[in-house]
Order: C-alpha cells, then structure tokens, then sequence
C-alpha cells in the first residue's frame, strides 16, 4: 500500500484568487479534504468530484464534530491508508489557525506531512480596505494579537503593554471582546483619538468597512451590528484608508 501524506495549506483570507499555485495543484491530487467553516466554495467546486470532502467547521457555540482532538484524528486514519490528505484552513494555517496543535499530532503519529503557507487574512483584509499596514511616515512596527484567547493559557494578551509598543495593532477574533479589548488600550497609554478600522468579512464581496477612534468604536460596532469574521486595525495608518480605498471600485 502507499505512503499516506498529509499536506497542511493556508486557503488565503476568503477571495479565491488568493489561493497559491502550489495549493490548487495539491487540492487537485487529493484524495480527502478536510476543511474549514470560512473556506471560498469556489475552491471547493472546481475539484474533481472523486475527492472526499470532509466539514468540521467551528463558529461560536456550533461544531461540526465534537472537540479539536477530532480532527488529527480523522487526518491520521485516512493518512494510515495511504491516501493524500488536504487540511484545509482559513488564512495561514500557523497563524492562529491551530496548524502547529495538528502538526503535532501528525508528527506523534508518525505520519508525514508538509505546510503549504497561505495569505493570512491580518495583512490581506486590510490591504483590501485601503489601509496599508505600514507607511513610511505613519508606521514602523505591527503587533499581530487573537482577541480571543484559550482561558487555560497561563500568560495572556497584556493589552495595556501593547498600547504603546507597536504603531499599528491588528486583532484577529476580537469582535465579542472589542470593549474590553479597547478599554484596556486607553488604560496602557493608547489616545482614545486613535483611528480604528473594523473590516468584516475582508477580500469578498460582502467587505464592509466602519472607521472611527479607540473612543466610538465599541458604539459603532452596536449601531452596525457589527459580527465576525472581522479584523480590526488599530493605528494612525487607518486615516488612509479613504484616500487608498480601491477594492469597492
């Protein structure tokens, strides 16, 4: 029988034409894909039908399978018999994506397995709105930070360090948290005139984009009912992003 093989790749932030070359040539060899909640359908039909298809995506309070451990598990079982398997993830599959967790148990059961890298939505998505995440004149530096962290993690997120530390923050998964998120910047230094950008459901067509500061943010966010996926920027940088807006048009 032949070797199985598990290739861990990054599908990119949600726009399909941002899937590597490397990545549709795997996805079209494969045997078995298993893939995420926020993966482009397009990638998905345009594979030959032969392939086995596998959800197990997460959103808050609804899993498709019960518990991460599922998951090595069902790579490893179709890797032991021989087939080419595709872990298919939102974004970059190391960052924040849980790719190095299932790397780990892929390497524990002695199951070969490569990482194909892909677009991380943190860099993407604001390049989408218009908003470059450094500029010459505005920003030398970028924190790239969950909002939304495993509780039995001993060392958190120290927002109020993070205030001044860096010239532009970028929060993954930190809709449900954004008050907390924001109060604790203006505790740590951070002027609540700061521009901010919340870009929801970035490089799509249903990309919205709400600005305003570290002070009306939260108010916004109710007022537009504002959900996940979204990623928000904080940052002088944000005041560009009327001026370099191009994806609408």
């Amino acid at each position: 029988m032949k070797k199985g093989k598990v290739y861990l790749i990054g599908a990119g932030p949600g726009d399909p034409g941002l899937l590597t070359t490397k990545a549709r040539e795997i996805l079209a060899r494969a045997d078995v894909i298993v893939y995420d909640r926020l993966i482009a359908r397009q990638i998905l039909r345009g594979l030959p039908k032969r392939i086995v298809k596998v959800y197990v995506g997460k959103r808050s309070g609804n899993h498709s399978i019960p518990g991460q451990d599922a998951i090595p598990r069902i790579l490893v079982t179709n890797a032991e018999k021989g087939r080419l398997v595709v872990r298919l993830k939102g974004g970059d599959p190391f960052l924040f994506g849980r790719g190095g967790e299932e790397v780990q148990k892929l390497r524990e059961a002695g199951v070969d397995f490569e990482v194909v890298p892909g677009i991380t939505s943190a860099l993407a998505v604001p390049a989408y709105a218009g908003i470059p995440v450094t500029h010459r004149k505005y920003a030398s530096s970028v924190a790239i930070v969950t909002g939304h962290e495993d509780p039995s993690k001993s060392k958190r997120v120290d927002w109020k360090k993070l205030a001044t530390a860096v010239d532009t923050i970028i929060i993954l998964m930190g809709i449900h948290n954004l008050q907390a998120i924001l109060q604790s910047l203006v505790e740590g230094g951070c002027n609540a005139e700061t521009p901010v950008a919340i870009v929801e459901r970035g490089t799509t067509k249903h990309q919205r984009v709400t600005v305003g500061t570290v002070r009306t943010m939260t108010v916004q966010a109710v007022e537009r009912r504002i959900e996940p996926p979204a990623i928000i920027v904080v940052g002088d940088v944000v005041n560009l992003q009327k001026e370099l807006s191009w994806f609408k048009s």
